[in-house]
């Protein structure tokens, strides 16, 4: 009756403290907002252009066979497979933690005891045996099982399987971001090479051209009817060209090797078709409505995940304010002789033991673990927002790029045509002397900077279909 009244005060002692132990500080919490506008441009069509395959939105077979290389060979993009197992293996990791951990033991040991100690003196006088002293020393055998097992009250463990799941899941789809990233920057490389190989062609005949003037200008300084000056200046001009020329070849020999590093291999020549440029004609782009991005981008459905696991790991924070039980039990045999180490009930042992605890002074780096848990669900919360804003403000910008390019091309080719009609034009007049040698070269250069602009819009137009195909989250299925 003492005995038990004793346990009952202490019991009731224990309770405030308790109570105190598993207090845990209130929070703030911040939701999402998940809210985008019904359309872009007041349109409500659904059908999105991101549905469609990369193979099938890229039509050159040059551009999809480095597309299908780098899908294999991309460094950057192996390393992110690794990154994805690593997380699979968390996984695992966190699901063996609330399961038993169960092991075998075996030992074996000698030791010596001082004679003259209370441990020595009174094995000294034990005999297991009638007539038969106890060993010295004294061997020790020992071969058992062994368990413990944290009973996941809480579901802590439970919650920080789940975080590292939706860990891993994020990292898939920041695979798939990537795979997104790197088919867009192949194809824009694609097309600059393509704009730098047709602009090179420009600057050639622009030699030429500019060579056929400079001899008609020697022709006309021979028979006195223009200066040295004229002649220098046009020299000059053929000088500035070719010198361009090699600028542009530099520039197709450092795209060249941007995507070999791409694609993974060492600098060599691409394939391709320069023709292909200015016969490429941009697809017909379908946007949807914005509320599709939520499902089309990896990098959206990526800061969804890692919110999700942000707000498990609050909950696996707050769960060590709690007490948690462990068990841990064992069971085997021990002896001094090897003869003697599997008899039983002599040599048998075992042990079962259950441990409660709960925190109770100085919970200060509990707390910080918890609050530090709030504010990254807080911090991921604002990066899920600015992901869907992002996303929205790419696809707004390019569904208008896409639309004033269109107009400025449209206008730039009819330039050009009034420019090369013009270099004839001017030709033609200063031989007669009608026009000086002045508005030769002025024309000539309108000409050569107004087909390079062309071709520059051209490549803009090409980066631009490439732009809101990645922008709409296309690629990555």
């Amino acid at each position: 009756m003492i005995r038990r009244s004793i346990y009952k005060y202490i019991g009731l002692a224990c309770i405030p403290f308790i109570y105190a132990a598993c207090k845990v500080p209130a929070l703030v919490e911040k939701t999402e907002n998940k809210a985008v506008p019904a359309g872009y441009n007041d349109s409500q069509d659904s059908t999105n252009t991101a549905t469609v395959k990369w193979r099938e939105y890229f039509t050159d077979p040059y551009l999809t066979a480095l597309i299908d290389t780098a899908l294999k060979n991309n460094q950057e993009l192996n390393i992110t497979l690794q990154e994805i197992a690593i997380a699979r293996n968390e996984v695992k990791a966190r699901k063996g933690e609330y399961l038993p951990f169960i092991g075998v033991r075996g030992s074996a040991g000698l030791e010596k005891v001082g004679r003259y100690t209370s441990r020595g003196a009174s094995e000294a006088t034990t005999d297991i045996k009638p007539g038969k002293e106890m060993p010295d020393p004294l061997p020790d055998f020992l071969v058992g099982l062994y368990a413990n097992w944290e009973v996941d009250i809480w579901n802590k463990l439970h919650n920080a399987k789940k975080a590292a799941v939706a860990r891993y899941l994020s990292t898939v789809e920041g695979r798939n971001f990537l795979v997104t990233n790197l088919i867009a920057e192949i194809a824009n490389s694609y097309y600059e090479l393509l704009a730098l190989d047709n602009q090179l062609d420009i600057v050639k005949q622009n030699i030429e051209i500019q060579s056929n003037a400079l001899e008609i200008v020697k022709q006309q300084k021979e028979a006195a009817r223009t200066t040295e000056l004229a002649v220098k200046k046009f020299e000059a001009e053929v000088l500035n060209t070719r010198s361009l020329q090699f600028n542009i070849q530099q520039q197709i020999i450092e795209t060249e090797n941007k995507i070999n590093f791409l694609v993974g291999r060492y600098p060599q020549p691409i394939q391709r078709d320069a023709q292909a440029l200015s016969n490429a004609v941009p697809a017909a782009i379908h946007a949807g409505i914005p509320s599709q991005l939520l499902a089309n981008r990896p990098d959206i459905k990526q800061a969804e995940l890692d919110l999700a696991a942000a707000r498990l790991d609050i909950k696996v924070a707050k769960s060590l304010f709690y007490p948690s039980l462990g068990i841990s039990a064992s069971f085997g045999y021990n002896a001094f002789n090897p003869s003697y180490l599997l008899r039983t009930p002599e040599s048998m042992l075992y042990s079962v033991a259950g441990d409660l605890m709960a925190p109770l002074v100085n919970k200060n780096a509990i707390k910080a673990a918890y609050y530090s848990a709030n504010a990254k669900q807080v911090q991921a919360a604002y990066n899920y927002e600015r992901t869907i804003l992002n996303a929205y403000v790419e696809v707004a910008n390019q569904l208008s790029k896409i639309s004033n390019l269109q107009q400025s091309y449209d206008l730039k080719t009819k330039e050009v045509d009034a420019l090369v009609l013009s270099i004839n034009i001017s030709n033609d007049l200063f031989k007669s002397a009608r026009a000086d040698y002045m508005e030769v070269l002025l024309t000539q250069r309108d000409a050569l900077e107004s087909k390079f602009e062309l071709i520059e819009t051209k490549k803009q137009q090409m980066n631009a279909m490439v732009n809101i195909y990645q922008a709409l989250g296309g690629g990555w299925n």
